[in-house]
């Protein structure tokens, strides 16, 4: 291998084999290193099993001890003074770390785990430890990076992956895949995640970065993606509590799920069809419109908040929302956008009525505000919606043609 950064090679090189001194000296001392036992079954044949050693969570478990040595202290500072690393420096590996704490987990135990599960422990093997950092150099010096952040996801389950648009995408969670990179990843999963029907899904942000770019902003874009799904299937979603990020398949950092999309309102789970799958993603794409109009950000922002209130807030978030949404004389406005007949226009009309009477608002105006803001969202032009609508109320014009909602 062209080794592109010989300071660098020789420094974590020298890192990586005091380190496995030590974690042999530990085996030594009467350490148990922890072993998997696994079939692998071959057709017309008979089983194979494997004992494989646990090094990740072996390392893991020795993190503290290891980023203490003076080995790691003079790795921490040739990649601190390397350009390429920078990104790895401002990774969110723990609660508020410092640049050596996120250097030390992406980087330097990173290449450690990567060496010492190619050699099954902890003799040392210079073929191994070459192919860990070609990888490594690789990711620090390529011309571009993969980021992706994952949470799970509950209140909804899906039988194929569905792409949302802009790299997000909802599918099911593989089995092992978080705790994988993140060991503590199972005490920060939802309770019952993996094994109850609608507990099974994550939901994946995977972006590609250019030299000096900066990650995304997955909380806010995961939480984007959760306000769309709610929308398009009034089903009881949530993300988080965490989410789990990695940089060019290197653990990056665990962070915390936007509150309002982290809890889990009330509601009957339900399975994301190929029809209200489109309708997530077209709202996904168009929930932007929000920045530029500030009535369609705080009647989206109501709505959102009244899932999880009880009375007599509840019924006073849906009137704010539409009133934001749609002007003073939303009860008729939403009428004629949604009724597809006149009987129909007359029921949403009666129960909007009672709303803005003060009585707690019934199913059927909960799910009319849902849908005005699915609407609205995909008309594009809340204000010329608003003119739009009362050109129908004064017979100048049809009501607008409306996609069908779920």
């Amino acid at each position: 291998m062209a080794v592109r950064a010989p300071h660098l090679h020789l420094t974590l090189r020298a890192f990586c084999l005091g380190a496995f001194v030590f974690l042999g000296r530990a085996l030594e001392e009467g350490d148990d290193l922890p072993f998997s036992f696994e079939e692998h079954l071959q057709r017309g044949g008979p089983s194979l099993y494997e004992y494989r050693p646990l090094v990740r969570s072996f390392v893991q478990s020795r993190a503290s001890a290891l980023a203490g040595r003076e080995d790691a202290r003079i790795a921490l500072e040739e990649l601190l003074r390397e350009p390429a690393a920078a990104i790895f420096a401002r990774a969110h590996a723990g609660p508020k770390p410092t640049e050596e704490q996120a250097l030390f987990r992406t980087v330097l135990l990173s290449l450690l785990i990567a060496t010492a599960e190619a050699c099954g422990g902890f003799d040392w093997d210079d073929i191994a430890f070459e192919r860990a950092y070609a990888e490594l150099e690789g990711s620090l010096f390529g011309d571009a990076r993969a980021y992706a952040a994952v949470a799970p996801l509950v209140g909804i389950s899906v039988v194929t992956q569905v792409e949302l648009g802009g790299g997000i995408r909802m599918r099911a969670a593989a089995t092992g895949e978080l705790a994988h990179h993140w060991p503590e990843a199972q005490g920060l999963l939802p309770p019952g995640f993996g094994r109850e029907v609608d507990r099974y899904c994550v939901l994946e942000l995977e972006r590609g970065l250019e030299p000096g770019d900066e990650p995304p902003d997955a909380p806010a874009e995961l939480a984007d993606a959760v306000s769309a799904i709610r929308l398009a299937t009034a089903a009881p979603v949530a993300a988080g509590p965490v989410l789990f990020e990695r940089l060019d398949w290197r653990p990056f950092g665990i962070r915390p799920v936007l509150p309002i999309a982290a809890t889990q309102p009330p509601g009957e789970a339900t399975r994301l069809d190929s029809f209200r799958a489109e309708l997530a993603c077209d709202l996904l794409s168009r929930l932007g419109l929000a920045d530029g109009d500030a009535a369609l950000a705080e009647a989206l922002d109501r709505w959102e908040l009244s899932l999880f209130q009880n009375e007599p807030f509840r019924s006073e978030q849906l009137r704010g929302s539409l009133a934001g949404l749609l002007g003073e004389t939303w009860e008729l406005r939403a009428a004629v956008l949604l009724g597809n007949a006149s009987e129909e226009r007359r029921a949403i009309h009666a129960s909007l009525r009672a709303l803005a009477g003060g009585e707690p608002a019934s199913a059927r105006a909960e799910d009319t505000v849902r849908r005005a803001l699915v609407e609205t969202l995909r008309h594009g032009d809340r204000a010329a919606l608003v003119r739009s609508l009362d050109e129908t109320l004064l017979g100048l014009r049809s009501a607008p043609r409306l996609a069908r909602t779920a």
